[in-house]
């Protein structure tokens, strides 16, 4: 068994903070096999962590969080970034395209561009899997609603930190029973819904400070578009 990170944001997202070599020393420090870098609509830092993750003993899994005109969508085994934008079906298409994995993060949380609000459940489960577990969560509630879902219609369940800060890379993990230690070795099985995931809670003032953070970088990047 694998243990994977699938869901971790570097400073290339508008709300993350730190730079892919202190994810990866994150990532080896806390004893994961495997890791994702899921930027928000960018894909080059996840691919410079893919390329680099060996040397600290990681598989890294090239990805990134698109935003579907429904919400998020998390993308694996991409080459290339997916546009922002794009319907539902049309984004797991182009991810399907690519040969890629869909996974659905937090579908339940509105407020966090889940896309429960604006499609119905049959066409959620048209994923390849969802997120069951994330640890930036409030009450728990969504992570549960999520977690029925996908028993009810058994779908593949993964779990991620969903951290913008290293400090938080590995707070929930993704037991993969793969057959081996590849990248298409490991989302093969996560198709497979070969999972367990385990994790937990973000503590409140690290979310509060990754909300934060996020909030200013998107005031600062905003400024710099207007005096350009």
């Amino acid at each position: 068994m694998l243990s994977v990170e699938l869901h971790t944001h570097s400073s290339l997202s508008y709300d993350g903070r730190d730079p892919v070599e202190l994810i990866l020393e994150q990532a080896d420090a806390v004893g994961l096999d495997a890791i994702a870098v899921t930027d928000h609509d960018e894909i080059d830092a996840s691919l410079e962590a893919a390329e680099r993750a060996a040397d600290y003993g990681l598989l890294g899994i090239p990805g990134m969080e698109i935003s579907s005109k429904a919400g998020h969508v998390l993308g694996f085994g991409l080459e290339e970034a997916v546009p922002p934008g794009l319907s539902y079906e049309s984004t797991l298409e182009a991810i399907w395209e690519q040969g890629g994995l869909a996974v659905i993060p937090h579908p339940f949380q509105e407020s966090r561009h889940g896309v429960m609000a604006r499609i119905s459940r049959e066409e959620l489960a048209r994923g390849d899997a969802i997120e069951v577990y994330n640890s930036r969560l409030l009450t728990g509630r969504a992570n549960r609603q999520a977690e029925r879902f996908a028993r009810a219609r058994d779908l593949p369940m993964t779990a991620g930190s969903d951290a913008h800060i290293s400090e938080m890379v590995g707070q929930a993990v993704t037991r993969v029973d793969a057959e081996e230690r590849s990248v298409d070795a490991v989302l093969e099985a996560i198709r497979e819904g070969r999972t367990t995931v385990e994790g937990k809670r973000t503590p409140w003032h690290i979310s509060f400070r990754q909300a934060a953070g996020g909030v200013t970088r998107r005031v600062r990047n905003t400024m710099l578009g207007l005096f350009r």
